[in-house]
């Protein structure tokens, strides 16, 4: 399938200063009632692993559930959620993570990957890769192998990349300034 970004990128709609002054929030939901734009982001993460045996998609929550899920059931492969400290139900493993003032933590079933499982870690947006960093982290902990990061948005002017360049990453949107 034709990668088409300034379609996709068109259907992206960007909020001046929200969450706060400043910032540009890039907005999918616009892109999420597009079908043509929805077929193609899956069409397209489908595309790059559906011969690379992946057994498990790894999503962050929240938006990272839409494609990763959508992903997941087109390889076959079973889909994990990666959620805040306290939301899952079972026994867990927990990864700190710097935020811009503070730390956060995020955590996964501890019981989710067995060793060797081939994985993709999926969220919606890369942006200082911190949050990214932290869900492999879990992975490698549970012996999971990383086969690929994929993303729908990259925002490279932030320069995530380099906290975690030793994967193979995909992003289909590519912005290079507010």
């Amino acid at each position: 399938m034709k990668h088409d970004e300034e379609y996709l990128k068109s259907t992206i709609r960007s909020i001046p200063d929200f969450p706060k002054k400043g910032i540009v929030f890039r907005d999918i939901t616009t892109l999420l009632k597009d079908p043509e734009a929805m077929k193609q982001v899956v069409d397209l993460f489908y595309g790059e692993y559906k011969d690379k045996n992946i057994s498990k998609v790894v999503s962050v929550e929240s938006r990272g559930f839409i494609f990763g899920g959508a992903l997941a059931y087109t390889l076959g492969a079973g889909f994990l959620p990666i959620r805040k400290k306290g939301k899952l139900p079972a026994e867990t493993i927990q990864q700190e993570y710097e935020l811009e003032y503070g730390t956060d933590s995020m955590e996964i079933h501890a019981d989710a990957i067995q060793p060797g499982d081939r994985i993709i870690v999926h969220d919606d947006l890369l942006a200082t890769g911190g949050t990214i960093e932290a869900a492999c982290k879990l992975v490698e902990r549970l012996q999971g192998e990383i086969v690929g990061l994929s993303f729908l948005i990259e925002l490279a002017f932030l320069n995530g990349r380099e906290r975690i360049g030793k994967y193979p990453i995909q992003t289909l949107i590519t912005y290079d300034s507010e």
